[in-house]
């Protein structure tokens, strides 16, 4: 086994984080190999319309789709300094019979793009199976604690209650918008198809002898034998880089749903209320040996940064496209387009890992809602108030005193919120403290959470693993 080399840079995305899947799409075997491919559904496709290319060439190029020689190709294309001519003569090589034909009117675009939209097309099905993956364990996760009273918060302050089922709802409906956007991008996608170096098709025109209906005909043969519905209608050498810019919104889309739950996790881990998966061999800290740090949550949410700063790359591209094409896109399309796929796919094996490992503490949430829940209670204390014969107005004078007076002392280290037992011996007040405790049981507040939660699980979600779940490899986080 040969050791790996360390002295060059590699990539963190290839040696710490994406999944073999992801890194194996995105990798040269795969791309170069489906421009293999499409230069023989050209052919075929050219030979079923009249052009005269023997059976002995389609079927060298058949037996030699995958052993690519890519010491060949790195000798023509130091000779060549052209990507595409290097790979057409070592194809050419190891298919001899069909080397005059291999290429036959195409520009590199006609490679280049296409299988750039086969690769976008797969990366995206990917991407949407971790996603429901996720789905399904984030259900299970919210029936199970459906009924579990939680503080909710709003601009980060203690607000109403929820529940800790109902909370993952929220995380679950932005993957499910993501899902949707996922499937509208995916049908949308359409093929660069054979559309000639400038988009004219002239060069296959001519071969056609002036013929436009081949030339139609040519171009929808090789969409339907490389999987498509369609084609784009019409292009200058490339597809419209817009095309990149909506393809990375729903990348970056996702990335930012992982983010946003990264961000509740680890909040919810600070509070001691919820925290994310921790090994038995873990360390935390290497100075603090006590610490147990949401390093998966954090992970997401520096990856998720990654891929939204280059959501805009795309558009910024698309936007110096001048004419018909410049080439000031290929190099940067090399490094944004695979490594939006490469880290939202690591983004999801963290997110997988973090929405199956999930620990809840009951006794935590309760506290914190103990704390906060007497506060919330102000309004039906009032109201018993005053069915006691009582003021309302002075009722809301003894409150307001009383709970100044609790929130303070919290402040200063009492072990809860006594305000309750404050109201109870005011002689003003005059309601017995059972009565005070029986208006703040947590589940008088938190609505329809619950219902909530099953009618989502049950009219949204079900539907959705119903028709779409299958099998998914769960990847292990390496590092």
């Amino acid at each position: 086994m040969t050791a790996p080399d360390r002295t060059s840079y590699a990539s963190p995305l290839a040696d710490r984080y994406a999944s073999r899947a992801m890194l194996t799409l995105w990798g040269p075997q795969l791309r170069y190999g489906l421009w293999r491919r499409l230069w023989l559904a050209l052919a075929e496709s050219q030979q079923s319309l009249g052009i005269a290319i023997p059976d002995a060439a389609l079927d060298d190029m058949r037996a030699h789709l995958d052993d690519i020689d890519f010491e060949a190709v790195a000798v023509y294309e130091k000779k060549f300094r052209h990507d595409v001519m290097a790979h057409v003569h070592a194809f050419g090589d190891v298919a001899p019979a069909a080397r005059k034909f291999i290429h036959l009117g195409a520009t590199s675009c006609f490679v280049t793009d296409n299988a750039e939209l086969i690769l976008m097309r797969r990366g995206m099905q990917l991407l949407r199976e971790k996603l429901i993956d996720s789905l399904e364990a984030l259900g299970g996760f919210a029936r199970e604690w459906k009924d579990e009273p939680a503080l909710g918060y709003t601009h980060l302050q203690p607000a109403q209650l929820t529940t800790v089922g109902k909370r993952a709802t929220l995380w679950m409906q932005d993957i499910l918008l993501d899902l949707e956007d996922l499937d509208y991008r995916i049908a949308q996608l359409p093929f660069r198809g054979v559309k000639g170096t400038t988009g004219t098709q002239a060069s296959f025109l001519s071969l056609f002898d002036g013929d436009h209906a081949k030339v139609r005909e040519l171009d929808r043969l090789v969409t339907t034998r490389m999987g498509f519905a369609a084609s784009i209608p019409v292009s200058g050498q490339t597809y419209s880089r817009k095309v990149d810019a909506q393809v990375l919104g729903v990348v970056a889309g996702i990335a930012a749903t992982a983010s946003k739950f990264s961000g509740d996790i680890r909040m919810l881990q600070a509070f001691g209320e919820i925290e994310e998966p921790f090994e038995k061999n873990q360390i935390g800290s290497s100075a603090m040996a006590y610490k147990r740090n949401p390093m998966r949550s954090e992970r997401i949410a520096s990856l998720a940064r990654f891929v939204l700063s280059l959501e805009p790359n795309a558009n910024q591209t698309h936007a110096v496209q001048y004419f018909e094409r410049t080439l000031d896109d290929s190099a940067n399309r090399r490094l944004v387009i695979p490594e939006s796929f490469l880290a939202t796919d690591a983004i999801l094996v963290l997110m997988q890992n973090v929405v199956r490992g999930l620990e809840v503490h009951p006794a935590r949430i309760r506290r914190r809602v103990d704390d906060e829940l007497p506060f919330m209670a102000t309004e039906e204390i009032i109201v018993r108030f005053v069915r006691a014969g009582g003021d309302r107005q002075e009722a809301h004078e003894l409150i307001r005193g009383h709970s100044i007076d609790a929130a303070r002392a919290v402040k200063d280290g009492a072990p809860r919120n006594d305000m309750l037992e404050r109201l109870a011996a005011d002689p003003a007040f005059g309601v017995p403290l059972e009565d005070l405790q029986a208006v703040t049981e947590p589940t008088r507040f938190v609505g329809r959470s619950p219902e909530q939660v099953v009618e989502f699980l049950d009219e949204h979600v079900a539907p959705w693993l119903a028709r779409e779940r299958a099998d998914v490899e769960v990847e292990e986080v390496r590092v």
